[in-house]
């Protein structure tokens, strides 16, 4: 059976989240569908019973699909199965990339060379899975002229057009004027 201490450790200790998986007395159905512990059917039969042949085996009855009509109960080692299940959890949380959105500045007067510097940095980011937004950002009187700094970006994505794709089209935003681009695929 799962002690006392084992079940505050759970709660309290490290575990802080502990799933809403109801184990033992907290099962209140009247009739459940019972999996033993080598995962064979055992059938439907009440949560008393259920619980007795737990207590024979010395391990503890979980209700695994609450929603299932009836509930479906399987008789393990609680302990081992947390354990189980934060194990999974954790690797498919390893499996999971995130992309994140790497930001380049660029200003209307900027020059070819330094472009290119941009560009390649902007490369370096597709090129390791992240999405790249290009802002080019207007100061004073260069908000006059935005309509006639739009081809910086189109050279941007122009030169990248090997590796990426204009995911959302230059826009005007403000002071700013920006432009998404991700990896071609």
């Amino acid at each position: 059976m799962l002690s006392t201490f084992l079940n505050y450790f759970l709660m309290y200790g490290r575990y802080t989240a502990i799933s809403d998986l109801m184990i033992n007395e907290q099962i209140r159905d009247k009739e459940v569908r019972l999996i033993g512990e080598n995962g064979e059917q055992l059938g439907i039969m009440s949560a008393r019973e259920a619980m007795k042949l737990a207590e024979e085996a010395e391990l503890d009855l979980v209700k695994i699909a609450p929603t299932a009509k009836p509930p479906v109960c399987k008789i393990v080692d609680y302990g081992k199965f947390k354990y189980e299940q934060v194990r999974k959890e954790k690797e498919a949380k390893k499996k999971q990339k995130t992309i994140e959105i790497k930001e380049i500045r660029l200003s209307p007067n900027i020059d070819t060379n330094d472009l290119n510097t941009k560009v390649n940095a902007a490369r370096k980011f597709l090129s390791k899975g992240d999405k790249v937004k290009v802002t080019l950002r207007f100061r004073g009187r260069e908000m006059a002229h935005m309509n006639n700094s739009k081809h910086i970006l189109d050279d941007f994505a122009a030169s990248l057009s090997d590796i990426s794709v204009v995911e959302k089209a230059p826009k005007v935003e403000g002071r700013s004027m920006t432009m998404f681009l991700t990896e071609k695929r």
